[in-house]
Parts: C-alpha cells; structure tokens; sequence
C-alpha cells in the first residue's frame, strides 16, 4: 500500500512537472510569435516606404532636386543661399 502511494506521488509530480514545463515553453513561444508579429508589421511598413523611394529615384527630376537640397548642388552660375 505504502509503495502503491509513493510510486503514484511520483507520477503525479513528474506529469505535473512536465506539464508545466511544456506550459512555460508554450508560453514563450506565444510570446515571441506576438513580438515577431509586431516586427513583421514594422518591416513591411518600412519596405512600402524604401519602395516609394526607389521609384523616385527613377525619376531625373527628383534625383537634381534631392542633390541640391541634400549635397549643396548646384548648376552653373547658381548661387545657394542657405536659410536657418
């Protein structure tokens, strides 16, 4: 009787302790896909964005103006005056 009680202690302590382990791994993966989630979200805004410029720079018009705001550029006989 004594050894039917322990042996069933034993297995209700090693199910249960299993059990929660595979909890706490359940748990972080839940975790992770959520932050994953959250990337995956930043990301795809950031690509919609790197396109919208990529098509720009397609564009010579776009790449003079970019040149002169940005680096100073400017035509011959031009003369940039900066503003603060």
């Amino acid at each position: 009787m004594l050894f039917l009680g322990m042996s069933s202690l034993v297995i209700i302590i090693g199910t249960t302790y299993t059990i929660g382990k595979y909890w706490v791994e359940i748990y972080d993966k839940y975790q992770e896909k959520r932050d994953l989630k959250k990337e995956l979200v930043s990301l795809k805004e950031k690509e919609a964005e790197l396109k919208v410029d990529a098509s720009k720079l397609q564009d010579p018009d776009y790449i003079a103006r970019y040149a002169r705001e940005k680096y100073s550029y400017s035509k011959d006989g031009e003369i940039i005056l900066r503003i603060p």
